[in-house]
């Protein structure tokens, strides 16, 4: 009995000179509920990537696509995806926020509408109705890309339709929508049994710029878990170059549908 006692004491003991060993805590807020531009964060989840780096990161979807980097500025939570272009307006808004390492590296966001319109070209856009869904954001780079074809955003109607592009799109309620991802929105109007056609802001006066980033609270850039989460995404991302296949059965498995 005195040796298991003394067992369990020594174990007790050792346990306690390494406090490393429990896994640190992250919470992470995406942008939008889970979808591919999200792959390496779920594969780094799903082949234990986190966990390898020490990790136990809890992947939350917002009810609201505005909220995560002010839920990081009030330390709810510790990291956060967020767009570059919108990171500069919420810094000059006084929201202690940082950029700590990006998520995807090129522009997604553009215009879209349906091929069968009468809409062909960017100038087409004159006079027609065009679907938004963040302000400040969306309208000013619309702006930028009808002047560089010598129109700006006098020259249609925006219309706030929150976040139901493909939807205020498909039904006519807009001509075309800016905001519009086009590894997505072109897939859900596809899908939809039409077809879109997408104009891009890198091409009409935009500077290329990473269109996911993560991003922290100033004042956490000391605390050793966001590096091992960088870490820990750099190393999904390998595996998921390496090993397509494999990846996406990682990313497929994450929300199983119900059967």
């Amino acid at each position: 009995m005195k040796k298991i006692i003394r067992y369990f004491s020594l174990l007790i003991g050792f346990t306690a000179c390494f406090p490393s060993l429990a896994r640190a805590k992250i919470l992470l807020l995406l942008d939008w509920y889970v979808n591919p531009d999200h792959a390496a964060i779920i594969v780094a989840q799903q082949k234990g990537f986190f966990e390898k780096n020490n990790l136990d990161v809890e992947i939350i979807e917002p009810a609201d696509p505005s909220l995560p980097p002010k839920l990081v500025a009030a330390g709810k939570v510790d990291l956060a995806i967020n767009y570059q272009p919108q990171l500069y307006q919420q810094v000059s808004e006084g929201l202690p926020l940082v950029r700590v390492g990006s998520l995807i590296s090129s522009p997604l966001n553009s215009v879209v509408v349906l091929k069968n319109s009468k809409i062909k070209t960017l100038a087409d856009l004159k006079g027609k109705k065009v679907g938004y869904s963040v302000s400040g954001f969306e309208d000013v780079l619309l702006d930028t890309m009808l002047r560089s074809i010598g129109l700006s955003n006098q020259d249609v109607k925006l219309v706030n339709v929150n976040w139901s592009l493909s939807p205020s799109l498909l039904t006519g309620q807009v001509d075309a929508v800016i905001g519009a991802f086009r590894n997505f929105e072109l897939n859900q109007i596809h899908l939809e049994k039409q077809e879109g056609v997408a104009f891009f802001p890198e091409q009409y006066g935009v500077p290329v710029y990473d269109e996911l980033i993560l991003v922290a609270n100033r004042n956490n850039l000391a605390s050793k878990k966001i590096s091992a989460f960088l870490t820990a995404l750099e190393q999904a991302t390998t595996y998921l170059q390496s090993h397509p296949d494999e990846a996406w059965q990682a990313f497929a498995n994450h929300k199983p549908k119900a059967r």
